[in-house]
C-alpha cells in the first residue's frame, strides 16, 4: 500500500494550539503534517511522527496522523485570513457524553492556519469555533454525531492581539465557512473511495 502524506510549512513560525499527537499542546510551528498510516497501526506515534519528521528534513513540525488515504480526502478552503486543512475518515462516528462505538480507524483532523495576530485566548475559542462547525457539518450531512473518537486539531497563527474567535465575531464566522466547507468536501472524497 502507498502512503500518502501532506506537509505545509510557513513562511514564518506560528503559535500552534493542537491536541496533535507529535508536538501537540501550545508551541511555536514552523508548519504541519498529515502523516498517512496504517489502518490497523499501533505503533510508537511519538517515534514515528519525529521519523517522519527526520526523513523529510522538517524541523519543528505539528504531526497529525490519520489511516484516511491522504491524497484522496484532504479538502482545503479558505474564507478571508482563515485556511482549513481537513481530512476526514467517519468510520468511527461518537457522541459527545454517550459510550463510544467499538474501536475503527477513522479520524477527522482539521488545521486552521489563520493569518492574523491572536491570544492564547482566542486560539481556544477558535477551536472551540471550529469544533462546533464540526459538529453541525456532521449532523447536516445525516451523521448523528459530534465527531470521531480520535478527531484531531490544531490552530495556527501570529501572536498578537486578537483576543476573540467566536462565532459572532469576523474570524468565527470565517472560520466556520472555512471548516465546513472543507470538511463537507473532504467527506464527499471518503465516502466516494
Amino acid at each position: 500500500m502507498k502512503f500518502s502524506h501532506f506537509i505545509k510549512s510557513f513562511k514564518e513560525p506560528m503559535i500552534a494550539l493542537s491536541n496533535a499527537p507529535y508536538r501537540g499542546g501550545l508551541t511555536k510551528a514552523n508548519g504541519f503534517f498529515f502523516m498517512m498510516v496504517h489502518k490497523n497501526y499501533s505503533g510508537n506515534y511519538r517515534e514515528d511522527c519525529r521519523r517522519f519528521e527526520e526523513e523529510h528534513n522538517l524541523k519543528n513540525f505539528v504531526g497529525f496522523m490519520t489511516a484516511a488515504d491522504v491524497e484522496k480526502v484532504l479538502a482545503v478552503a479558505k474564507k478571508g485570513s482563515v485556511t482549513a486543512y481537513v481530512t476526514a475518515g467517519i468510520t468511527n462516528p461518537a457522541i459527545a457524553g454517550e459510550e463510544p462505538p467499538p474501536w475503527s480507524p477513522g479520524t477527522i483532523n482539521i488545521a486552521l492556519v489563520i493569518e492574523e495576530g491572536l491570544t492564547v485566548g482566542a486560539l481556544v475559542n477558535a477551536v472551540m469555533t471550529a469544533t462546533e462547525a464540526k459538529t453541525y457539518t456532521l449532523l447536516t450531512m445525516g451523521y448523528k454525531a459530534t465527531g470521531t473518537t480520535s478527531d484531531g486539531i490544531g490552530v495556527f497563527a501570529f501572536e498578537g492581539d486578537i483576543e476573540w474567535a467566536g462565532t459572532a465575531t469576523r474570524l468565527g464566522i470565517n472560520i466556520g465557512k472555512a471548516v465546513r466547507k472543507a470538511l463537507e468536501e473532504s467527506i464527499k472524497k471518503w465516502s466516494e473511495l
